[in-house]
């Protein structure tokens, strides 16, 4: 097998994408990916069922913009709810430069499709729109509102105002990057955009790093800076403030590629008739169904953790992992016995073989009905290759990652996680994340249900580049799940506003109301207040023996210190039974909710979100 497959990869040394003097040894180093797209394609003309291909729509002109637009959470820049702009107003006062250019260029195009097609409802001009955004914010007194658009009247100000401010109640979320910050090789800077960045970067440097060639020291060992105010991960939020957290993340991937001139086309795939029952080749929320009626709050497939822990259980120091394929009859077999047995509990797991276990799991990933990096955002992700530095793709991927279904994204989790442990026992199993990358890589990109034919030059393009998208993948997972703080933080902005339009129609409903109730109630609540001193929190916890306690704010008091001082008011048992399953939240105020990481720093939160009440509870699952 390995001579046959070097024999390929010889025959494939005309097709370099680059055109540049690579050497042999660097393009044998490919040869794990040859390998297995070879058994992949043997695999495929050993599954008889044919599995009906995904279509994927190509899109009429200005109908990839109007789509992006819903997905943004912005149709009512267009159509018949954009007679009144003040929610679009308050909206865009809350992006950054580079992502209000992002959003006008395609409200534009949507604009002029829709006047050619003569639309009957009311078409906006974006200049109306956006020029009614920077009057609202010249005028206001404290500059809180300040907000850098990328128009000519403030080109002239400098690198100072590349990076937009966005404040909560006279607070700045996201700091403006000075001119001489010193630029880390390290840290990821989340406070500020990723395209806001990019923008310094081209000017500071032009030079574009190099892909990955083979060894894992040539990507960077990157890390996330401490926050003070907290960590934020994917599931930390309520849902109605991560609907605003994906909004804000396509409009900043968007952004980011518009900066850095690679394009981002989002694909759509046309409803087809699928498998509503078994295993392979069903939709994953289809499978979560079933599962969910077997297994209560399941989040990744039941036969997709069940193949992970029967490769785990041959141990994972077993040598060519993943790599050396099980027997292809052998595999038809299995994936008929577990249809037929796997939910009723009689399959023989000992009969499967841990290199069958490792070719199902692949083959359970291929025979997705959609891939699971999504029809939409596939070709995204496989542009991240195309991105100047290690950095931006990093940060793509972070955006990318955010915006994936929840089946989609916790199953990849999971996958990447498992590559993870394989890794860690490379000296045993001669694994390395670059061997790995090789493998999944073709598993994950190369989805034959969306009908994709590839020519053999086109597969040589897209081999490198896809495998360095998996190694970034696998390298920095830690990383890829976290929410970026100035997404946070517009999040923030975006309550603020939506509060003081609540405030706004209260007053008018006041009138209507009696005063009396109103003047008690006040009354009430300052009664309230007045049990709290200043500098101290009242931490509510419903479901512990100590449901309340004042607590006194310090500079270095943590949330894992809250979390201590009731938990040790509970017996031995309850006390270990708790510790890790209930966590500190930020409720109220400019958040909906937000799980607190035990490094937060309290005082610096409560500066953030003074209004916020403070709730002790067990995490959504």
């Amino acid at each position: 097998m390995n001579q046959e497959s070097s024999t390929k990869v010889k025959e494939r040394l005309p097709f370099d994408r680059s055109g540049s003097q690579d050497s042999l040894d660097e393009v044998l180093s490919m040869e794990d990916y040859w390998t297995e797209l070879e058994n992949i394609k043997k695999s495929h003309e050993n599954r008889q069922e044919g599995q009906e291909a995904v279509v994927v729509k190509e899109p009429d002109e200005g109908e990839l913009e109007e789509e992006w637009l819903k997905e943004a959470g912005l149709s009512n820049l267009f159509g018949e709810s954009a007679d009144d702009p003040q929610d679009s107003i308050a909206f865009l006062a809350t992006l950054t430069r580079t992502q209000a250019a992002a959003v006008q260029k395609r409200v534009e195009t949507v604009s002029q499709t829709l006047r050619k097609k003569n639309k009957q409802h009311h078409i906006p001009d974006v200049r109306d729109i956006f020029a009614q955004q920077r009057e609202a914010r010249e005028k206001s007194p404290d500059g809180s509102e300040s907000q850098s658009i990328g128009t000519n009247e403030n080109k002239s100000q400098g690198k100072e105002d590349q990076t937009s401010s966005v404040a909560v109640e006279n607070k700045e979320l996201i700091p403006r990057v000075p001119e001489d910050a010193p630029a880390s090789e390290t840290d990821i800077n989340l406070e500020v955009s990723f395209a806001e960045q990019a923008v310094n970067q081209k000017e500071l440097n032009k030079e574009r790093m190099p892909k990955i060639r083979g060894n894992d020291a040539s990507l960077p060992s990157f890390r996330l800076p401490k926050d003070k105010t907290g960590t934020t991960k994917i599931g930390d939020l309520a849902p109605q403030d991560m609907k605003k957290v994906c909004h804000l993340a396509l409009i900043e991937l968007t952004a980011l590629y518009d900066v850095l001139g690679v394009e981002l086309k989002q694909q759509k795939a046309v409803k087809i008739k699928t498998k509503d029952s078994g295993l392979f080749g069903v939709p994953l929320t289809t499978l979560l169904e079933q599962d969910q009626r077997k297994v209560p709050g399941t989040r990744i497939p039941l036969i997709f953790q069940n193949l992970i822990s029967r490769i785990e259980e041959g141990g994972l120091e077993t040598e060519g992992l993943l790599r050396i394929p099980g027997a292809a009859m052998r595999i038809k077999n299995l994936c008929q016995e577990l249809e037929m047995k796997f939910y009723e509990g009689t399959f023989n797991w000992e009969s499967v073989k841990q290199h069958d276990a490792a070719s199902l799991l692949k083959l359970f990933l291929r025979e997705l009905p959609q891939p699971l990096l999504s029809v939409e955002y596939l070709k995204a992700f496989q542009a991240v290759q195309n991105l100047p530095t290690k950095k931006e793709q990093l940060q793509a991927l972070n955006l990318l990652v955010i915006l994936l279904p929840d089946a989609n994204r916790d199953t990849l989790k999971a996958l990447l996680e498992f590559l993870q442990r394989i890794i860690d026992n490379k000296e045993k199993n001669k694994m390395t994340v670059v061997n790995v990358a090789m493998v999944m890589a073709p598993n994950l990109f190369m989805c034959h249900t969306l009908g994709l034919k590839s020519s053999e030059q086109r597969e040589f393009e897209m081999a490198a580049g896809t495998a360095s998208v998996m190694h970034l993948l696998i390298k920095y997972q830690k990383l890829l799940w976290t929410i970026p703080k100035f997404i946070v933080n517009q999040v923030r902005k975006q309550n603020t506003e939506n509060q003081k339009k609540e405030r706004r129609a209260m007053k008018k409903l006041l009138k209507k109301m009696a005063y009396d109730r109103e003047k008690h109630e006040k009354q009430e609540k300052a009664a309230n207040d007045a049990d709290v001193p200043q500098g101290v929190i009242r931490v509510q916890a419903p479901h512990l023996s100590k449901v309340s306690m004042a607590i006194q704010l310090t500079e270095e008091l943590k949330a894992s210190d809250v979390l201590a001082r009731f938990l040790s008011q509970e017996s031995g048992v309850a006390q270990t039974l708790k510790k890790g399953e209930i966590f500190l939240y930020e409720i109220g105020g400019n958040i909906g909710e937000r799980c607190l990481d035990d490094d937060t720093y309290m005082k610096d939160l409560y500066q953030l979100n003074p209004n916020a009440e403070w709730v002790i509870k067990s995490k959504r699952r």
